[in-house]
């Protein structure tokens, strides 16, 4: 909660810790998933979310992305693409929205932080089931937008209950805790 208040005033967002925060922490292209982006966009202008983009990928997304921000800069930022800055937009933000098959080093950096990934299926992750109150992700099985939009909103309904969130936060980071030990053994 800290880290999301201090993230929230450096961007100069009021201090909402029940708005959730999303961020897209491997910019935008073609290559990564910028078509699905635009597909998916209009529903995420309705929700009420701040949005964090990582400053980096193409011209065409880029145009897209800084006039959001402008246009509503009260919940969408860009952010510089800046070892320290991507620490703080992990630290800060609820869930990390990835649009293409995933980068395994952010999706691990995001697991780590304990910042919930809305991303395609991926050997790293392990899709929330509210029953058996596990998985570290919201996982969408195939690329469209019905599907990603569908496991955002997901997401987004189980922020809404504190202990069901800091679970799969915590099932998030130890995910990365054991791979790491098992990489160290």
């Amino acid at each position: 909660m800290e880290n999301k208040a201090a993230l929230q005033e450096e961007l100069g967002w009021m201090d909402e810790p029940k708005q959730a925060m999303i961020c897209l922490p491997t910019g935008l292209t073609e290559a990564q998933g910028g078509a699905l982006f635009e597909a998916v966009l209009p529903g995420l202008l309705e929700l009420p979310i701040g949005i964090v983009v990582l400053g980096r990928g193409n011209k065409k997304y880029g145009d897209i992305v800084s006039k959001l921000s402008k246009d509503s800069s009260h919940r969408i930022a860009v952010i510089q693409d800046d070892e320290d800055e991507v620490r703080k937009m992990f630290a800060g933000s609820d869930m990390a929205l990835f649009f293409s098959e995933n980068d395994d080093e952010v999706l691990r950096a995001s697991l780590r932080y304990g910042c919930v990934p809305i991303a395609f299926s991926s050997d790293l992750l392990e899709n929330y089931a509210p029953a058996q109150e596990s998985g570290n992700a919201f996982v969408y099985e195939e690329m469209n937008q019905w599907q990603c939009f569908a496991s955002i909103v997901r997401a987004l309904e189980t922020f809404k209950f504190p202990y069901d969130w800091r679970t799969i936060q915590r099932h998030a980071i130890e995910c990365m805790e054991r791979r790491e030990e098992l990489v160290g053994a």
